[in-house]
């Protein structure tokens, strides 16, 4: 059973209502890295969202190793473009917030366990900070002490520490400065081998996909008045030689406008 089944998916928005995805069908392995890329506006942040179980499809179910899930869990973790951290909380505290969210409510946190678990999460958020690559004198500083790069390792470290299956990434690296977002890159890859999360990553950047990814998705619309479909489902070759990516890039791009799209039965392939 795949551990991701999309099931039909269609959403709408807006009045009147304009198609975002129509007829969405995917299954996602346990331990792929499927990057899902696509023009603005062509849904791949929607089906983040739909995933996460943060909002329902208007059509078809989303099927999580066989479970509908309506809201999110620790199961998904979720990575932002714009860093999602704690402006009055520090580092540490940042990293630590999901582990103490999930095993206290707010009446919880008042009892003696809560602190003595409190010091346990602690020295688990101090290991992730050392995973992501970051100081114990980071530890203390506040998110505007940290540089762009530094803060999105602390959104990642907060996503990873509660130990998901599935990491949804929303084009996580976008706003970094060229050598800040190939070192993430290559940390991202490094934890995935090593935790064998399963990630979904949105991303505008082809050869980003294909450094990154195990398999490629384009969402793409086949009319101005429709909603996107997967157009293209690539699987990457397992490592990508540089040599190839030129041809696979110009690949990924030939799909994702809708002004001359080839069907997309003809666009499923393994390489």
């Amino acid at each position: 059973m795949p551990l991701i089944e999309i099931r039909d998916i269609s959403v709408s928005y807006g009045t009147p209502l304009r198609p975002v995805l129509e007829g969405i069908s995917l299954d996602i392995d346990e331990g792929e890295f499927v990057c899902v890329l696509g023009q603005t506006g062509c849904g791949k942040s929607t089906l983040l969202r739909l995933v996460l179980g943060s909002e329902p499809p208007a059509r078809g179910r989303i099927l999580v190793d066989g479970i509908q899930h309506h809201q999110p869990d620790r199961t998904r973790g979720y990575v932002p473009q714009k860093y999602a951290l704690f402006p009055d909380k520090t580092v540490l505290d940042n990293i630590a917030f999901g582990l103490e969210v999930c095993e206290f409510s707010l009446a919880g946190r008042l009892t003696p366990r809560f602190y003595r678990r409190r010091r346990e999460f602690r020295r688990e958020a101090f290991e992730y900070l050392r995973r992501i690559g970051l100081g114990e004198s980071d530890a203390r500083k506040y998110p505007d002490q940290l540089s762009g790069g530094m803060q999105q390792r602390v959104a990642l470290a907060q996503a990873l520490i509660t130990r998901p299956r599935i990491l949804l990434m929303d084009e996580a690296f976008s706003a970094l400065d060229p050598g800040t977002r190939l070192g993430m890159q290559r940390l991202i890859r490094e934890l995935w081998k090593s935790t064998g999360a399963t990630i979904l990553f949105v991303t505008h950047n082809t050869h980003e996909a294909l450094s990154l990814g195990t398999r490629a998705i384009v969402l793409a619309r086949e009319t101005a008045g429709s909603g996107s479909r997967v157009m293209l489902d690539l699987a990457v070759p397992e490592p990508c030689r540089e040599e190839e990516i030129p041809r696979l890039v110009r690949r990924l791009e030939s799909v994702s406008t809708f002004s001359d799209p080839e069907p997309a039965s003809a666009l499923s392939e393994k390489w």
